[in-house]
């Protein structure tokens, strides 16, 4: 079997959403089924209907797909837990929204008050696009120094900033029309492989979120967050988040920062990390992971024949 102190949980971010996800669980898992009801209770709306049988459309608007990823992967890690009867101690990361699960895992907020305010938070996130037009953009192919350089020149015509550091080479940018407009029209001269713009709604992880992060501050300091019980990575830092006040600050620089990812998953292997279980829908974090380290063992729980593959696979190591 695994141990605490070589394994860590990661948790998807938006973008993993899909519709059906988490319905098979909930059907054969009490403890899934139960935060589903949780999450309809703690907001009003039926959750598991969005998340078992969408439309795509509503699914993919970022004001309720942030709050149905949560509530499907905090369903999926009660399954697994159930099942397999573990508790792990380890530590653990989320990708943007998935920090906010990962926080739920480690005991510093309850799935109550995370659920509804990662809901504000999609919702101050629309609004902020709407209010400061933008967009995202892939460069596949490239290192960070050309990204950087391409990101510089792009200025000239627009604003432009990193958004993710996804794995070597996947870099996300985010920016205005003109920006990203003029980096996807020269990427190739930078020598990267492939431009692809995201069907986002906004410039995620950049300053144009800045009106989403100034009331995000506002409604954090309204939810109680405690001292994690486990090692939690932040995403703007890569390195473990210690305090309840540092999660505040650090959920509210999430906004308008980029998101280290592959610096994360680095600092958790040269913490000894060897075995990852990526908990929630989509196997994003696994993909990535075998860009930064194919080395890495990578599990993925998300219906319940991961489940007993998980097991399957632990009885025979």
């Amino acid at each position: 079997m695994t141990t605490e102190t070589d394994t860590a949980i990661l948790f998807p971010g938006q973008g993993a959403q899909h519709v059906g996800m988490g319905q098979a669980l909930a059907q054969e898992c009490p403890e899934a089924e139960d935060i589903f009801f949780r999450a309809n209770a703690a907001l009003g709306f039926d959750v598991a209907a969005l998340c078992f049988h969408g439309p795509a459309e509503e699914l993919n608007r970022t004001s309720l797909c942030q709050p149905a990823i949560l509530t499907a992967s905090v369903a999926a890690l009660e399954a697994w837990k159930a099942r397999t009867g573990e508790q792990p101690h380890g530590p653990c990361a989320g990708l943007s929204l998935g920090e906010y699960t990962a926080l739920v895992h480690a005991g510093a907020m309850t799935f109550e008050d995370a659920v509804r305010v990662v809901s504000k938070r999609g919702q101050y996130m629309e609004q902020a696009g709407k209010e400061n037009p933008g967009g995202m953009l892939t460069l596949l192919g490239l290192e960070r120094e050309r990204v950087n350089d391409a990101v510089d020149a792009a200025n000239e015509h627009g604003m432009a900033e990193v958004a993710n550091y996804n794995c070597p080479g996947q870099i996300v940018i985010s920016g205005t029309a003109p920006a990203l407009d003029w980096v996807e029209a020269h990427a190739t001269d930078y020598g990267a492989r492939k431009a692809v713009r995201l069907n986002v709604s906004a410039a995620f992880h950049s300053r144009l979120m800045a009106p989403a992060s100034k009331k995000l501050g506002r409604a954090l300091h309204e939810v109680a967050i405690s001292q994690p019980k486990r090692p939690v990575i932040s995403n703007v830092t890569g390195k473990f988040i210690h305090t309840a006040s540092e999660i505040r600050d650090l959920l509210v620089r999430q906004l308008t920062q980029s998101v280290l990812w592959e610096d994360s998953m680095r600092f958790l292997l040269a913490q000894g990390v060897r075995r990852f279980v990526e908990i929630g829908p989509g196997k994003v974090l696994r993909g990535l992971l075998r860009r930064i380290e194919p080395t890495a063992q990578c599990a993925n729980i998300s219906e319940p024949a991961h489940i007993e593959q998980y097991q399957q696979a632990a009885e025979a190591r």
